[in-house]
This record gives structure tokens, sequence and C-alpha cells, in this order.
């Protein structure tokens, strides 16, 4: 990447070389935040969202024989959201900036992170249009057919992914509940026991010395070799997409719960963790239709693998890695070491996100600890970089700039921030232990 000659001298530009954390704020945000209506020149809109839904609705009853942790819930895949006094506090957030709260997608049932809706969701549909094509059944009985019948008609299948971890977790779990094969290409950074617990499970874990991209890359060549196997693109599925933003529906319900009004004077600003962007924009694309221009998505990075701004900042439409500019990808972050980020996602989130910021690892640590020690919230360290957006947006020169320019400065007070937490529910004890002595 060549950062333009208003951009190389600065001060932006040199503190992202040298992994110092940035708060940047998008200058393309349309007025009402109205994020992009073309995937690979497709149009998507509500009505993709809603499909996503139904499809979620349809195998509701399958999902529950599957995992009984659904029962409660009647198969939908959900997690909550958790009032934070104590954490807001120890974050140094005062109440005049607004409530903060969580979105607790670290615990989200069947596969322990964020990426359960997306993963889940794609593996559903493939398993539908299989399932519709050997005449097992008709799509408005799709719900009815008993597991027995479903894995019968699926075995001769396959799925592959490449993955840092979240989403080979998500994809080999849904996948051998169903009868299906599933083979989950991982990159070098992911941690042993994500695949160890694949393992156990019956999924075929292929490891490589390359980073997210080369694993990306391996597991689509070997998928295409097989006209059974389905591959998971994380960097281009609009399926994946389109499961999380499911979670748009499922947050308006839980904020009205809870008493939580959004409108033009009680703006929600929303902070998620971002690594190759599908997970985040498919939930701000969600949340767009939902609460319109009344709602502001901040993405969040570590210092070394900025890619999602880096494609936002960049004019030339190259979709620039962050080795262009010198940085190692090399992050504690595990589901965030992404170098380059999906060109879909960056272009349907160009002119609706509100900004990104990034986050070193040592603090990704410090939230860690301090989610458990003021809430009893046990994560990864991932899960924690969006802890510091809050305090970008109403602290900083850049945020207090934002702030003034949508008009939103006076309703600080009256306005919802929205942490969303991303993974570790299934993290080991003693792994858990080690990150927490670190936070410490």
């Amino acid at each position: 990447m060549k950062f333009n000659d208003k951009q190389r001298d600065s001060e932006l530009a040199e503190n992202i070389r040298t992994r110092k954390p940035v708060f940047w704020t998008n200058p393309a945000r349309s007025e009402d935040g109205r994020m992009g209506s073309t995937w690979d020149d497709r149009p998507i809109g509500c009505e993709d969202v809603r499909a996503a839904e139904d499809r979620f609705r349809r195998f509701s009853r399958v999902l529950t024989d599957m995992f009984p942790e659904l029962r409660d819930t009647r198969g939908a895949i959900e997690s909550a959201v958790l009032p934070v006094p104590a954490l807001q506090s120890h974050l140094g957030i005062p109440l005049e900036s607004g409530r903060v709260l969580i979105k607790a997608d670290h615990a989200l049932p069947v596969a322990g992170s964020i990426k359960a809706r997306g993963g889940i969701h794609e593996v559903l549909e493939f398993a539908e249009k299989q399932l519709l094509k050997s005449s097992a059944g008709t799509l408005a009985g799709i719900g009815d057919l008993s597991l027995e019948t479903i894995r019968e008609t699926l075995g001769k299948y396959q799925v592959a992914v490449g993955s840092t971890g979240n989403l080979g977790l998500s994809i080999g779990v849904i996948a051998s509940a169903l009868g299906l094969g599933a083979t989950v290409h991982m990159s070098a950074d992911a941690k042993r026991w994500k695949k160890d617990r694949l393992r156990k499970r019956g999924v075929q874990v292929v490891e490589h010395e390359g980073d997210y991209g080369a694993a990306v890359e391996a597991g689509r060549t070997a998928a295409a070799a097989d006209p059974n196997c389905h591959f998971v693109d994380d960097e281009g599925s609009l399926s994946l997409f389109m499961g999380y933003s499911t979670a748009a529906s499922e947050l308006r319900t839980q904020l009205s719960e809870l008493g939580i009004q959004i409108d033009a004077d009680h703006p929600l600003f929303v902070y998620l963790p971002c690594g190759v962007g599908g997970a985040p924009g498919g939930i701000a694309f969600g949340l767009s239709h939902v609460f319109g221009p009344h709602v502001h998505c901040f993405f969040a990075e570590p210092t070394a693998s900025p890619c999602f701004l880096l494609s936002l900042l960049d004019e030339s439409g190259s979709n620039p890695s962050v080795y262009d500019i010198g940085l190692d990808n090399a992050t504690e972050a595990d589901g965030l070491a992404v170098p380059r980020a999906s060109a879909r996602a960056v272009e349907v989130m160009r002119s609706g996100i509100g900004g990104v910021f990034t986050v070193e690892d040592e603090a990704l640590f410090k939230n860690l600890h301090a989610a458990a020690i003021t809430q009893g919230i046990r994560v990864e360290p991932s899960a924690t970089a969006a802890f510091e957006g809050p305090l970008w947006l109403t602290s900083s020169g850049p945020g207090n700039a934002y702030l003034a320019r949508t008009g939103l400065t006076g309703s600080l007070p009256k306005a919802t921030h929205l942490i969303w937490t991303t993974g570790g529910l299934f993290v080991p004890e003693n792994e858990y232990q080690a990150f927490f002595e670190r936070g410490a």
C-alpha cells in the first residue's frame, strides 16, 4: 500500500506504521449511515437478513435436537446483553458520557464465539440445498426431518474452511453434528486448544506454517478438487455475512426489554473487534437496517494487524496487506491476526462505518483482567479489543470531532455504548489463568 501525499506525512500514518493506537473516524460516512447495497455486484438488503433469520427458524427444532443447550431458547443461538456499571467505572467512562453495556457473544452457545451465527448459518444453508436436492424434504418441512435422515443424506458431503480458530470451531461443530465431513485449515498462530477441541469432535485439522491468508488459500485450493466439498470463504462469503446480520433483530428485542430507546436523541454506539471484517461487517449491516442513522459502529483492530483500516484509507482499491507498510501481523489476538481485509466487507462498510481504532496487545490482557474482577466476565484476549472504544469516542480529539460532526455531542448522557465481546466460553482453565495473570 502507498499512502497518498496527504496521508504519508500525517500523524495517523506514522502511528499506524509504528504500532501506536489510533482512532480514525470515517469522513465518507453518509448522513443516514446507510451501508453499501451490493456484494460482488449482487444487490443486498433487508430481504437477505430476513432470509437468514428464516433459515435459522426452519432449523430450530433440528438445532435443539443436536444441542441440548439450545432448549431454553427453542433453537435460537443468542447471547445476553449485560449491564456493566463496575466495568464502566473501571474503564473511566463517566455516566454523563452514556451507559455502557456488553453484548456477550463470548458466551454464545454451541461454538462459544461471535462466529457461531455466521458459521452455523452457512453450513445450514449448504445442508438445506443438499437436502432439497435429494428430495429428503421440502423447504417448509426441513424442521420435521429426523436427525437420522439428515445425517444419512449429508454423509457424502464435506465442508472446509480456513481459520485462525473461532470460525473453524463453529464450522467444525455444526458440520460434525449434521453428519458432514469437516476439514479446518488453521494458521500457525491459532491456539493449540482450539485445534485439539476440533479433533476431539472428529474434525480434520490441517496446520499451515503461514498466516491466516495462507490457511484460507490452502483450504480453498483443496476444496476445489472435491465436487462434494463446500468451502466456507471467510473473505468473500455472503452467507456468513448474512448469518452475522441476524444479531441485529435479537439486539433490538433485548434493548426494548431493558427499556432502552434508540432514536435521534438516544444514539447507539457499537464497538466490534475486527479480523477479516465479515463478522463485524455483517452485524453492522444488520444494525443499520434495524436502527437506521441512529446506530454508529466502530471496529477495533490490533496495532499489528489494522487491515480493515488500511483498506478504508487506501484510495487505489488494491485492498492492501499490513505487510505492505512493514507491519508483521504478530498479535496475541489470534482471531484478529489477519493481514488483509475482506474487500467485499470493506466496500459495504465504506459509506456506513463510523470509524476504526487500534489496540495494543497489553491492553487486551488488562481489559480481560478488568472484565473478570469487576463483572465476573470471562473472555479471551481478542474479545476485549473493543473495550477502548467508548473512551476514544467520548474523550479524544477525533472522537469529539465525530460527535460534533454528527450533532451528537449534547446527546451523550442519553447514549448507549455497546461493547461486543467475541469469544472465550471454551478457553481451557490453564490458558485462561495465564491470560488473567498477565493482565494483572
